[in-house]
């Protein structure tokens, strides 16, 4: 049991959890690259301008970026404020790209390729990872039934040779 065991989960570590994540990052790629052209498409982008500084770097934040209010005119000419985040330390005044979607409402910028890449890589690497664990689990799971069982088995035959042993003693 134990080795059949083991030829299973090798084949499921080399084989099946390279495979899967492979597949697994493959199609959120192609998720996340479908979903930025969408957005690609739809969104569009505006130059607004920060109606506040933002907070300045120090040394006792690792934030880079800090939400700031900005503002920026439509095509009507109507002026809208928001809340984005910018550059630590950018001056009121300056000017910041506002990403908004189809119905002018303000939405998140789409995804770089480069980010795109990093979920696509994180996501099949999760997927092995997890086939990899599984696949560990299951088999220390078998080595401390098949310990258990083998131990068993040894107390079973003791018991039966122990008092023979025993007698013969001098």
């Amino acid at each position: 049991m134990e080795a059949w065991t083991v030829l299973l989960l090798g084949t499921a570590v080399l084989v099946v959890a390279p495979s899967a994540g492979a597949l697994a990052g493959a199609a959120s790629y192609d998720s996340e690259h479908a979903k930025a052209e969408r957005q690609r498409v739809s969104n569009h982008v505006v130059q607004g301008t920060l109606t506040e500084d933002a907070p300045s770097p120090n040394r006792f934040s690792s934030r880079t970026r800090h939400p700031v209010e900005v503002r920026w005119t439509d095509r009507e000419g109507t002026v809208h404020t928001t809340e984005t985040r910018v550059d630590a330390g950018t001056r009121k005044g300056s000017s910041t790209d506002i990403w908004l979607d189809a119905r002018g409402h303000v939405t998140t910028a789409r995804k770089t390729e480069d980010a795109q890449w990093t979920t696509a890589i994180a996501t099949g690497s999760g997927v092995a990872f997890a086939i990899w664990a599984v696949s560990g689990a299951s088999w220390m799971t078998v080595r401390v039934v098949a310990d258990r069982r083998r131990m068993a088995e040894w107390e079973r035959a003791w018991a039966r040779i122990e008092p023979r042993w025993s007698d013969n003693r001098p």
